[in-house]
């Protein structure tokens, strides 16, 4: 890796060593700390994901393969990298329980549970879905900033690289909003869903599709008991209004064979691999209940 870094052009190596010194000093803090406010969870996920955005967004610039704004608006790259690792924490609420390791900020899941372990009892599956649902509306807030910063974008290899990540995220807040599946075991998004999101998620009208098509999932699950209900109407509504189509959808049946291939060769690799961490997750959740 040190042999790799020194290869680099100087531009290069000044952004990965400022974002990984800034990543490195944040995490260390979060050692001596839990997540205990909604400001320190953004804070958090700002240290070990948004960092990425930001470098990231750097080095796209740095490299001119886009333009200038899009290394400087940090606001919105942090949020590209906010919006996934919230959507991993929350989905992840079981196994980290199992690790030993709390990400859900304590100011939301106080309001529900003395300890955030008991989400997971049986006796308390209402108000953990409830508490998850808020999770997952804070969560929501960031789909505008992804927007905006996707359409920014130019270099095809770059967006795709970028908007991919972001529609499985969405698809997985879909699927993991008032699911009581989220504290009993592992959810997941289908293969072949991952496989058509990733074909699909080559262009913003596209990604748009794709963001309204699971927002209206989740809101047509809105329980109207659930404390965040009003304020989860509120952020599908602004997402609605940024993502409502307004030009045609590539299909995927127009690709070439050559990408098609390449498509699915990457997909069939990534789904063999998470198969396994999530086979090898289910054995410890079995182990751990026996």
């Amino acid at each position: 890796i040190s042999m790799e870094f020194r290869n680099l052009s100087k531009v290069y190596q000044d952004v990965i060593s400022d974002i990984c010194h800034k990543m490195g000093v944040g995490m260390a803090e979060f050692l001596e700390k839990k997540v205990d406010s909604q400001h320190e969870w953004d804070k958090y996920c700002h240290y070990v994901a948004g960092l990425v955005g930001i470098g990231l967004s750097r080095l796209f610039s740095a490299s001119e393969l886009e333009d200038p704004i899009v290394g400087q608006d940090t606001e919105l790259a942090n949020s590209m990298g906010l919006f996934l690792q919230k959507t991993n924490i929350i989905r992840d609420y079981l196994e980290d329980q199992l690790e030993g390791r709390e990400f859900w900020p304590r100011e939301v899941w106080s309001r529900y549970a003395k300890k955030l372990s008991d989400l997971a009892k049986p006796e308390n599956i209402d108000m953990a879905v409830q508490c998850l649902n808020e999770l997952i509306t804070n969560a929501l807030h960031h789909v505008p900033d992804v927007l905006t910063y996707l359409s920014r974008l130019k270099n095809q290899s770059v967006f795709n690289f970028c908007a991919i990540p972001q529609v499985m995220a969405i698809a997985t807040l879909s699927a993991c909003y008032n699911n009581k599946q989220v504290f009993r075991g592992v959810v997941k998004i289908r293969k072949g869903q991952a496989v058509t999101l990733m074909m699909d998620a080559t262009n913003i009208q596209a990604v748009k599709a794709i963001m309204y098509q699971y927002v209206e999932e989740i809101y047509q699950k809105i329980p109207s008991t659930d404390p965040s209900s009003n304020k989860t109407q509120q952020v599908i509504a602004s997402i609605r209004a940024m993502s409502l189509p307004s030009g045609p959808m590539v299909s995927r049946h127009h690709y070439s064979p050559i990408y098609l291939s390449c498509v699915m060769l990457l997909a069939a690799l990534s789904w063999q691999y998470l198969s396994t961490i999530s086979k090898a997750t289910e054995e410890y959740v079995q182990a751990g209940e026996n």
